[in-house]
């Protein structure tokens, strides 16, 4: 029998941890490295009653952890760092611009702009409740900042922190050279491309950072890739590839629906992905979103504010 019943051995000091909560993707994979020093675990999942029942029997099973990582700023990524903190005495490391994110995150003018961003692009319904469901997860200090491109132990060895902004500005990727393995976070998943969307009024223009952020990829040989969802990764370069093809697509199918007519984000949105229901519309509304400022800024389409909504259009 397994020494840790609820891990999946990856290699000798690697382990995964799948972990469940009720909402988004239900489930993501936290990484645990085996060290001298005890265990460091990457990720969390959400501050869920079932992702706390998973860690609980997981931490009971016998494990010692030194410290976690981070790999950005959201909820089911950073969900229980306060509660490892307070029930474990577990220290938290998280990237500078993962921290400014947990910053903006606790300020409830964030959660007017969303509103008012997603009313001016033609959102029919919007909860009261939308950004503020998981405050909780943002509600602790950080114990130690990494920045790009340093050197972070996980376990015993040696990772390259690489800033990879794209499906969040403050998302960073690590990488061991021995092992050519690649931690990608919600960078690179297999079978799904991760939402790439404005978050806040900071962002300018996320797809063309997440192009940048998958080529760059791209130079650093991996056998191996870690993923936050979904099954491992043993052909990075070609699910990069896949990618950015299934992006080009999207981004030809909006040239298309506004070629002769001007529309919504919304209109556009249900004209890719059908009828939404209410409580799945989120993604793909934010995700088009994302799509248009490219092509806005790229000078593919054009947008104008009427009436406090934006339309777009194809230039004549």
């Amino acid at each position: 029998m397994d020494q840790y019943p609820t891990l999946i051995k990856i290699s000798e000091d690697i382990y995964q941890l799948v972990v469940r909560y009720p909402f988004g993707m239900y489930e993501m994979n936290s990484y645990l490295f085996r060290g001298e020093n005890g265990f460091t675990i990457v990720d969390t999942g959400s501050e869920a009653k079932e992702s706390i029942d998973i860690w609980e029997k997981t931490i009971s099973s016998g494990i010692t952890v030194e410290k976690l990582v981070l790999t950005h700023a959201h909820p089911d990524h950073c969900g229980l760092a306060r509660w490892f903190q307070d029930h474990h005495g577990v220290p938290v490391f998280i990237s500078s611009l993962g921290y400014r994110e947990l910053q903006r995150r606790r300020d409830h003018r964030r959660v007017n702009w969303l509103h008012h961003f997603l009313k001016s692009h033609d959102c029919p319904e919007i909860s009261q409740n939308l950004g503020n469901s998981e405050a909780a997860a943002y509600e602790f200090e950080p114990d130690g900042i990494f920045e790009n491109q340093q050197s972070i132990k996980l376990g015993n060895d040696r990772y390259e922190t690489l800033w990879t902004p794209g499906h969040s500005y403050d998302h960073f990727c690590f990488y061991n050279q021995n092992q050519q393995v690649m931690l990608t976070g919600d960078h690179v998943l297999a079978g799904l491309s991760p939402i790439v969307a404005l978050w806040s009024e900071d962002d300018v223009n996320p797809i063309k950072d997440n192009f940048a952020s998958l080529e760059k990829l791209k130079a650093y040989p991996a056998k191996l890739a870690l993923p936050g969802h979904g099954v491992l990764i043993n052909n990075l370069n070609d699910r990069i590839d896949e990618m950015i093809g299934s992006h080009k697509y999207r981004l030809q199918q909006i040239l298309h629906f506004v070629e002769n007519e001007e529309k919504t984000a919304w209109q556009i949105c249900q004209d890719i992905y059908g009828s939404l229901s209410k409580t799945k519309f989120f993604a793909p509304l934010m995700a088009t979103i994302a799509r248009l400022i490219y092509l806005e800024k790229s000078g593919e389409v054009h947008s104008l504010l009427r009436s406090g909504k934006w339309y777009y259009k194809s230039p004549q």
